[in-house]
C-alpha cells in the first residue's frame, strides 16, 4: 500500500472526522505533490460529512470553523495558526457561468466526488487507514507523466474554462505531456476563456510564467490558441517575420527564447513577454530590405499599461513592468559614473537589476554572437554607485527649495532649473554636495 507523510495536523483532522464515523481524505493537488516527492502549498480535506456535522465534530477549544463556502460544502478549520479547507463530497449540477455549478448535490460517495474533478492527477484521495482511492487512473498517469482529464475533456472545459489554461500551467510546472484528446478539445473550445474572469487568466498566466518551462506553457498557449483570446497581441507576434540581420526567429519565438533566458521572477518575465509586443505595430522595411521597429520600447510601454490594466495587475507591477519594457533597448557604449546615476535614476533601483536581466536575456535570445559587455559594464558602474550610495536625485541634494528662497530665489521655473542644474553637477562630483558650496554655487545662478 502506497504510504504518504502527512503533516501531523492534518492526520489529527482526518482521526478526528473518523472518530466521528465518517470517512475522510486528503485530496487533490496534495496528494499529487506528494506522490512526486514535491512539497505541497496546503492539504485540502474531503468528507462524507455534512457541513452541519463538520462543524459539530470540531466543537473542541483549539478548533475553529469558518463557513468560507458554505453553499459549496466548504468550510475552513482553523487549527493553531494553520487554515484548512474540508468539503463534503459533491456532485455538480449546470455551469452556466462557465465557472462554478449552480447546483450541488452531496453524496456519500468518494468516487463521485473524484468524478467532477479536472484531471485524473488531481482526483486522487488518500488516508492512512485505507491507503490511495484512484478511480481514473491518476497514479498511473503520474508515473506517464500525462495530464488526461477525467471523463471527456469537452464536459470539464465547458465546466470550468479555466481548467485548458490549468492544463497547460501543470505541463509547465510538473514537465508533463498533454493527452492527445485533453490537448486538441483546447483547441476546439479556446473561444469559451472569455468566459472567465481576467483576473483568474491572469493567476494562471503568471503561473506559467513563474514555471520552470515557461516557454512550453506560452507555446502551448498559442498552439492551442487560447492566446488569441487571451493576449491576442502577442498572439500578432506569431509568425511576424523580422527582416533584420540581427534576428533569425520570428517575434514570438524570439520572445520566447527571451522569457526562457529570464531567471524565475514575475515581474522580468511579464517584461520578457512584453518586450518586443509592438514590434507588428512599427514594422517598417528599407530598400535593402531591411526589417526596422523604430519607436518600439515606446509603443510597447504604452500596450504593456494597457495589457496589464486590462489583466487587473496592481499599479505598482504595471509601473514597474512598464519601465522594463520602455527601457530595455537603452544600450551604452561609453559607460561614465554620471550616465550609470542617470539611468538608475530613470529606470529606478528597484528595477535596476531586473533591467539587466531583461537586456542580457534578450540578447541571448537575438541571433550570434551574443555581445552583453555593455550591459555588464553599465551594471558594475551602477553596483558601484548604489554601494557608495552617491546622491542620485533631487532628495539626495544638501539643499532644496527652501534654502534658495532663504537667499533671493522666487519659487518659481527658474528655482526647479537652478535645483536640477546643482543636482547635475554633483552627479559629476559627489563631493560638492554640501550646503555652503552649493549655496555658494547657486548665488551665482540668480537672474
Amino acid at each position: 500500500m502506497v504510504t504518504i507523510k502527512i503533516p501531523t495536523k492534518v492526520e489529527n483532522l482526518l482521526s478526528h472526522l473518523n472518530s466521528g464515523q465518517f470517512e475522510a481524505y486528503v485530496v487533490g493537488g496534495c496528494v499529487r505533490d506528494s506522490i512526486l516527492g514535491r512539497e505541497p502549498n496546503d492539504w485540502d480535506i474531503c468528507t462524507n460529512a455534512t457541513p452541519e456535522e463538520v462543524i459539530a465534530t470540531f466543537t473542541d477549544e483549539i478548533f475553529k470553523v469558518i463557513p468560507t463556502g458554505l453553499k459549496h460544502g466548504t468550510l475552513t478549520v482553523v487549527y493553531g495558526d494553520e487554515h484548512f479547507e474540508i468539503t463534503t463530497y459533491r456532485i455538480d449540477g449546470e455551469y452556466s457561468d462557465g465557472r462554478r455549478p449552480d447546483k450541488i448535490k452531496f453524496t456519500n460517495s468518494i468516487m463521485e466526488d473524484l468524478s467532477r474533478r479536472d484531471f485524473t492527477i488531481n482526483a486522487i484521495a488518500y488516508n492512512p487507514l485505507t491507503g490511495i482511492v484512484d478511480p481514473f487512473d491518476g497514479m498511473k498517469h503520474i508515473s506517464l507523466k500525462r495530464i488526461k482529464a477525467v471523463g471527456d475533456p469537452y464536459e470539464r472545459y465547458n465546466e470550468d474554462a479555466l481548467r485548458m489554461m490549468r492544463a497547460i500551467r501543470f505541463s509547465s510546472q510538473l514537465d508533463f505531456e498533454i493527452d492527445g484528446s485533453t490537448l486538441f478539445k483546447i483547441k476546439d473550445n479556446a473561444h469559451l476563456i472569455m468566459k472567465v474572469s481576467q483576473e483568474r487568466i491572469r493567476d494562471e498566466l503568471c503561473k506559467i510564467l513563474i514555471s520552470n518551462n515557461p516557454e512550453v506553457g506560452m507555446s502551448l498557449l498559442a498552439l492551442t490558441e487560447l492566446l488569441k483570446y487571451i493576449l491576442p497581441e502577442l498572439d500578432d507576434c506569431i509568425g511576424f517575420k523580422q527582416h533584420n540581420p540581427n534576428h533569425n526567429m520570428c517575434v514570438f519565438d524570439h520572445t520566447l527564447a527571451v522569457i526562457e533566458n529570464t531567471p524565475i521572477n514575475l515581474k522580468t518575465r511579464l517584461a520578457a513577454m512584453f518586450h518586443d509586443i509592438a514590434k507588428p505595430r512599427t514594422f517598417s522595411i528599407d530598400e535593402n530590405g531591411i526589417g526596422h521597429f523604430y519607436n518600439h520600447h515606446m509603443v510597447g510601454m504604452y500596450m504593456t499599461k494597457e495589457i496589464l490594466s486590462r489583466l487587473k495587475f496592481d499599479n505598482q507591477m504595471i509601473s514597474d513592468v512598464s519601465v522594463l519594457v520602455k527601457e530595455h533597448m537603452s544600450r551604452h557604449k561609453n559607460t561614465s559614473n554620471t550616465v550609470a546615476k542617470k539611468f538608475i535614476n530613470r529606470v529606478g533601483k528597484d528595477n535596476i537589476n531586473d533591467l539587466f536581466d531583461l537586456m542580457i536575456a534578450d540578447t541571448l535570445g537575438s541571433k550570434k554572437p551574443h555581445d552583453y559587455s555593455d550591459v555588464c559594464q553599465l551594471k558594475e558602474m551602477c553596483e558601484r554607485s548604489l554601494n557608495e550610495k552617491e546622491p542620485m536625485n533631487l532628495k539626495d541634494l544638501a539643499i532644496n527649495g527652501d534654502d534658495l528662497i532663504l537667499i533671493g530665489f522666487k519659487p518659481n521655473r527658474q528655482m526647479g532649473q537652478t535645483l536640477n542644474n546643482l543636482m547635475e553637477e554633483v552627479l559629476k562630483n559627489p563631493l560638492i554636495n554640501k550646503r555652503d558650496l552649493l549655496l555658494e554655487m547657486a548665488r551665482g545662478m540668480i537672474e
